[in-house]
């Protein structure tokens, strides 16, 4: 069997020592088992006493727990592998840094603040600290780089987890940041393919398409996959991604009806990955219990399904013993073929051989002196047309803050660090509250007083659109005096916010919410350093009216 699958070559390159332990894991793993290995489970689903039976008899072959405090990870994956017949893939969504994986971890940055640096070197350390931190508490599979085209500013879900709009940014940084990851012992799993960003929904909640002519989708999303292919990506989660186009492309029998997302079509997995793209590494879908797994076809078929159209791992479940009865009964129906699942098997075993056989040199990291870094170097200067930068206490006196969305910051207050900040300067700061306004708007208010808004409205799963949300009484905090009174306009979370205040006349982006990117936002709005970002999307969201 492993003669079908180059287990020396890309992207495994195992020596003929490591190829004998996956023959070996292989022939001692019994049919229970090697169904297992098909499944990666959320650990904070079952309770120590279930996972390690399950991993001891059912060969459940990954885990993946949210951030949790780092002792408790790493002493659950210990009895884990003890107890399983081979070492586990021990899962994160490493995108953001080590805060993907554990509580303790550095939130680096969103990948489109690190894209804003310009600069493939903070690509880089990046990843260094992804991989590092995750490495500490035993993490060797990492489902990132998101590898998503941001086409789309009403995508509620790509937004600043992408490293842009641009083709050849996107291309450059995912490179990095999956050849960084992978010599540092985490395997990369690049996502969403075929590509996420064209939609302007999310395919948590349903199947989303990505509508791209297939000309088109070769020469953009194709190209992202094809280089990581090609300079030894390790594995690729499909989403749930219509890609009606390539799909009829390789299967002309096909209607767009009859276009499965990437996670159950045979012809993107096997008929473009494999066929066309060669990629010989290992296939997962996205969490089979999202809305946009789950509405094609009855689970018991669907979950064969992406099986047999090439994926060789299935990421979560609604229930993990009723999805394993239905692959059992499907291997003894012959649904789900032998050749199907040792070719599945075999691939998993050599992810497995490629970071747990294997010694790798953990470089030095300065996570907290690199985040510094890299949000001094993103914070993008977007608009400024009414010219009010740097901000002096010469120019005004008073300083009104309004925060908007989540004021919360990893356990800190926005609010709070932000007024620290600002009375440190010479500044009286008000903090707004809209509710408590007496509706006389600006009369009466000081001449010298700028209105700072600083937004952190975050992407997130499960939500139909990212748009600010006003206070229900008359929206008061909106930027409504804009040609009476100065005012700014920051967001730390989402770079499209000018698409609801297309009036605001000076507008800056910093992609994620820190204390330290709160800090390089002041530093530079009051000319202490220079804005240095380069904008990764289209902020003006190709509106006239965002430019006045």
């Amino acid at each position: 069997m492993t003669e079908k699958i180059n287990l020396a070559g890309n992207p495994f390159y195992l020596t003929g020592e490591q190829i004998k332990w996956v023959e070996d894991a292989y022939q001692k793993l019994t049919v229970k088992q090697k169904i297992g290995q098909l499944f990666c489970v959320m650990g904070q689903d079952y309770s120590i006493e279930e996972l390690t039976n399950m991993a001891a008899e059912q060969g459940v072959g990954a885990v993946l727990y949210r951030p949790a405090p780092s002792g408790e990870i790493r002493e659950n994956y210990a009895r884990l592998d003890e107890a399983a017949p081979v070492p586990l893939l021990k899962a994160a969504n490493l995108e953001e840094g080590g805060a993907g994986g554990t509580a303790e971890g550095t939130l680096f940055g969103w990948p489109m603040m690190v894209a804003a640096t310009d600069d493939l070197s903070m690509a880089e350390k990046f990843a260094q600290v992804c991989a590092a931190e995750g490495r500490e508490i035993g993490i060797n599979w990492t489902f990132s780089p998101v590898s998503d085209l941001d086409l789309n500013f009403r995508n509620p879900i790509t937004n600043v987890r992408s490293y842009g709009s641009s083709l050849k940014r996107v291309m450059a940084f995912t490179e990095v940041y999956m050849k960084t990851v992978q010599e540092c012992g985490v395997a990369a799993c690049a996502k969403h393919f075929p590509g996420d960003g064209v939609d302007f929904r999310d395919h948590h909640l349903h199947p989303t398409y990505n509508s791209l002519s297939s000309e088109e989708w070769y020469a953009s999303y194709g190209r992202i996959y094809q280089n990581m292919i090609d300079k030894g990506l390790l594995s690729i989660m499909a989403g749930h991604i219509v890609q009606p186009n390539v799909a009829m492309r390789k299967n002309p029998d096909l209607t767009i009806g009859q276009c499965l997302p990437a996670s159950q079509s045979r012809e993107l997995l096997t008929g473009v990955l494999r066929e066309e793209f060669h990629f010989n590494g290992v296939i997962t879908t996205d969490a089979t219990i999202m809305g946009g797994y789950c509405m094609t076809m009855p689970r018991r078929e669907a979950i064969v399904a992406s099986v047999m159209a090439g994926s060789d791992m299935l990421v979560f479940n609604t229930d993990f013993q009723e999805d394993y009865q239905y692959m059992m009964d499907a291997l003894e129906s012959g649904a789900l073929t032998e050749e199907r699942l040792n070719e599945a098997v075999l691939r998993v075993l050599a992810l497995k051989a490629a970071v747990c056989q294997r010694a790798f040199v953990q470089p030095e990291t300065d996570a907290r002196g690199w985040h510094r870094e890299c949000a001094d170097k993103a914070v993008t200067l977007v608009k400024d047309i009414q010219h009010i930068l740097p901000v002096t206490t010469d120019k005004y006196s008073v300083i009104r803050l309004i925060v908007i969305g989540k004021d919360d910051i990893r356990g800190k207050s926005m609010t709070a660090t932000a007024v620290s900040y600002l009375e440190q300067e010479g500044f009286r700061v008000e903090v707004y509250e809209p509710l408590r306004d007496d509706l006389h708007g600006s009369k009466g208010l000081p001449g010298d007083r700028l209105t700072l808004y600083l937004a952190n409205m975050e992407t997130a799963s499960n939500q139909t659109t990212v748009r600010i949300g006003w206070c229900p009484k008359h929206a008061l905090e909106i930027p409504r005096f804009v040609m009476e009174e100065d005012a700014i306009f920051v967001s730390f979370a989402n770079p499209y916010h000018l698409q609801d205040i297309p009036r605001i006349r000076t507008y800056i982006n910093a992609y994620t919410a820190t204390e330290d990117s709160i800090y390089a936002v002041l530093d530079k709005i009051m000319g202490k350093s220079e804005f240095k970002g380069v904008s990764p999307v289209d902020a003006f969201c190709g509106l006239a009216d965002t430019r006045l």
